[in-house]
């Protein structure tokens, strides 16, 4: 057993035993013809890695429930983060990377909004930096949307309204935002359709979204491997292609983006109305990237 099974096993997460789900269609495309990629993730869980055929998009199936996710990340997740990288990572010292993040965030916003945001909506926002940096910067007023409690209670201590939950079963009533952020939280999704469906009601009029996805290709080259991108609490995996495809069927018009340099694609959005995707292009790269992962498990 290597030093990274024994501080994961330590972690006494049996994710096998778990109530799971299976993914029949699609979350972008609808489609039911998908290839099976992997079979264990990152932490040597037996996680069954999917990626459709006729879109590219990467999902777990099965995967946990609704209700297994929301326990896994009230008791599990920052453990298993920190036996993953050998180091304590919780809600307290994730704020040191969220920092830099959030520097990092603001200059690029700063750059492309039109005008500085009044209310902001921090969809996962964890302990409220990134919400807080936007509101020192620009002076807007936050609100962060997560469903862990103990994130929460930190951005709460720092003076932020917060929601518990996922976006996906939140309602916020007629509540709309200048800015609606989504940061390096579209993966963890349940529904990430469903999400980008409601976050669009939420953006006001003239307002915006920022979100950002982790290129599931990026990642794999990185790690050398397909099971080294994949992780159980990333329910689905984005490439730019799918990333841009799902802001179009939610109705939102891309209007800057960029690539960091740890593989997150991030796009800012204005509303607008919902359209198809070019679909044969989606085909196309979907052959791409399923090529490109075959040849990466053959020289593996």
């Amino acid at each position: 057993m290597s030093a990274l099974d024994d501080r994961v096993a330590q972690v006494g997460y049996d994710f096998a035993a778990r109530e799971m789900e299976h993914v029949r269609a699609c979350n972008l495309c609808g489609s039911e013809a998908h290839v099976e990629a992997a079979r264990r993730d990152r932490y040597g869980f037996p996680a069954v890695y999917r990626v459709c055929a006729r879109c590219g998009l990467g999902f777990l199936s099965p995967r946990l429930t609704a209700a297994e996710y929301g326990r896994f990340y009230e008791n599990v997740y920052r453990p298993l983060v920190s036996a993953y990288h050998g180091r304590l990572i919780d809600a307290v010292t994730v704020q040191a990377e969220q920092r830099a993040y959030a520097d990092e965030l603001v200059g690029f916003l700063g750059g492309v909004l039109s005008g500085p945001p009044q209310t902001v909506l921090d969809v996962g926002g964890s302990t409220g930096i990134v919400a807080g940096a936007v509101r020192d910067a620009f002076g807007s007023r936050p609100t962060v949307l997560d469903p862990a409690p103990d994130e929460l209670a930190v951005a709460a201590e720092a003076g932020m309204a917060t929601v518990a939950g996922f976006a996906e079963d939140t309602d916020l009533g007629p509540a709309t935002f200048d800015l609606v952020l989504l940061c390096q939280t579209v993966d963890h999704l349940l529904d990430v359709a469903g999400t980008l469906a409601a976050i669009r009601r939420w953006v006001a009029p003239g307002g915006r979204l920022f979100v950002d996805a982790l290129d599931v290709g990026f990642m794999m080259r990185r790690r050398g491997t397909v099971e080294g991108a994949v992780k159980i609490d990333h329910p689905y995996y984005l490439t730019r292609e799918t990333a841009l495809a799902y802001l179009a069927q939610a109705g939102f018009e891309v209007a800057a983006e960029r690539l960091s340099a740890d593989g997150h694609w991030g796009f800012v959005a204005a509303p607008a109305e919902p359209r198809e995707p070019d679909w044969a292009r989606l085909r196309a790269a979907a052959d791409r990237h399923l090529a490109e992962l075959w040849a990466l498990r053959a020289a593996g």
